[in-house]
């Protein structure tokens, strides 16, 4: 081989090469063989199952966690008192590695793979409880792999509550927590192991409040002015602008309150939505309709509204500098191996979705690289992603097949294949940030990517304005 050619393959390859084959091999011993302390975090954590800006106790494990393994921790940053910011060395590159912990409302499970009730509030149907003790995990072996080989950079784990709709991640990039960031780095629970470009749809959400007037619904109806008319009316006149929006956009409701008894006129209504779209501009457009039907709907039944803002979330910016080094240390890492146990759980739940056949090669294998995704679901990780470089990947911490916010998600992620799939993700998470620390040329191609993709003249605004945080949105 010609000595120039020697060169550039050197060059080209160098982002793999920052880091010896025996550093990365003791690095992935060391967090195997934590795998029982973090499951057990993680357990604890699914068993907490504390809903967004609720999470207090879940917060404070991990704060814990980080802070016994030799972290800084800033507690309640950008006004939410479950936020945080761990911390450890100086100077840059400053990669940050971003955590969940929220559940969701009425989805209480056993990990056991048919339906049954855990007889709680709320359960991990997300898997928020493996996402942030994975990245626990990581952001503390890049600690300790930084302590041995004296490593100049900062490393930070991003506690980020109330993903579920209360885009806490927004609160922190209003707040200018990531200015200084160079690299973001993050996952989810998944169904399979993959790491190609994401996408995430831009979402704005809001409570609209209506208020009429109580009277006897028999003995004077003529009395009343029912607030239940006023939300029943919006949810009739949105329902009809469902054909004159955009075919790949998306809109939700739930009546979170519609009155106490059927012989009492409701004076008090309030109606709970959600607008979706993969481009922020669209979702603005269709919410201001969405305003302008509550406004109608008000004025037809007599009664006044209020609505708050409860979040907004920018769509997803990919960057494939990183997400090809993601995918390669995804690959590397490998996907899990089933136990005959775990195999005899994932077929039964298998089973409930009507699948005649588990797909187990998705959690065992990698999916394919693309280049390309089209968006379901929305994340405030899209905020971030217009802030600093991002990049993210899926374990399969699920059942093949299994869709998230289902009993069958929060049953796999109570179980030993939610913890092989987290070991996974921290796994991949870490090799990339050691890549990035030892590779300063991928932080220069990465920002140039981001300021291709998001325009010269970019200016972040958050789509939930200037309120502050909706700390009592699941109360």
């Amino acid at each position: 081989m010609r000595l120039t050619h020697l060169f550039i393959w050197i060059i080209v390859l160098s982002p793999l090469m920052g880091f010896s084959q025996k550093d990365e091999k003791a690095v992935l011993a060391n967090l195997s063989s934590k795998t029982e302390q973090y499951g057990d975090i993680a357990h604890q954590i699914w068993n907490l199952a504390e809903m967004g800006y609720l999470e207090e106790k879940s917060s404070a494990l991990l704060q814990e966690t980080l802070s016994d393994a030799g972290f800084s921790i800033k507690k309640g940053v950008a006004g939410i008192p479950t936020a945080f910011i761990a911390e450890y060395g100086s100077g840059s590159p400053v990669i940050a590695i971003l955590g969940e912990y929220d559940a969701l409302p009425g989805l209480s499970q056993q990990a056991v793979a048919e339906k049954k009730s855990a007889g709680k509030a709320a359960g991990h149907a997300c898997g928020h409880h493996l996402f942030g003790t994975a990245s626990t995990a990581s952001a503390i072996a890049v600690k300790d792999w930084m302590a041995t080989n004296k490593i100049q950079g900062t490393i930070r784990f991003y506690g980020c509550p109330a993903e579920e709709g209360g885009s806490g991640k927004v609160y922190m990039v209003r707040e200018g927590l990531f200015n200084d960031v160079d690299i973001a780095l993050h996952w989810h629970p998944g169904s399979q192991n993959a790491a190609s470009a994401g996408a995430a749809l831009a979402n704005k959400s809001a409570k609209f409040r209506f208020y009429g007037t109580s009277a006897h619904a028999a003995g004077a109806p003529q009395m009343g002015r029912s607030a239940l008319d006023g939300v029943e009316a919006m949810n009739a006149m949105i329902n009809m602008m469902r054909e004159h929006i955009p075919q790949e956009a998306r809109i939700h409701y739930v009546i979170t309150d519609g009155g106490k008894a059927p012989n009492v006129v409701p004076n008090f209504a309030e109606v709970y939505y959600y607008a979706r779209h993969n481009q922020r501009d669209v979702v603005i457009d269709i919410f201001d309709r969405m305003v302008k039907a509550a406004e109608g709907a008000a004025l037809g039944t007599g009664t006044t509204m209020d609505y708050e803002m409860i979040g907004g979330t920018h769509e997803l910016l990919p960057n494939l500098v990183l997400q090809k080094l993601m995918h390669d240390n995804l690959s590397k890492v490998g996907g899990i191996t089933y136990s005959d146990e775990e195999k005899a759980f994932a077929e039964k739940i298998s089973t409930s979705f009507g699948y005649d056949k588990l797909a187990i090669e998705k959690a065992t294998g990698i999916q394919p690289y693309k280049e390309t995704a089209r968006a379901y679901g929305s994340t405030d990780v899209g905020d971030v992603s217009f802030a600093v470089p991002t990049v993210g990947l899926s374990a399969a911490t699920w059942v093949p097949g299994t869709p998230a916010h289902s009993w069958q998600a929060v049953a796999a992620g109570g179980t030993s294949i939610g913890t092989k799939g987290m070991m996974v993700a921290a796994k991949a998470i870490t090799l990339t940030a050691m890549n990035i620390f030892k590779n300063p040329k991928i932080v220069e191609e990465a920002k140039l990517e981001l300021e291709k993709r998001r325009g010269k003249d970019f200016k972040y605004i958050p789509l939930l304005g200037d309120r502050p945080p909706a700390l009592d949105y699941r109360k």
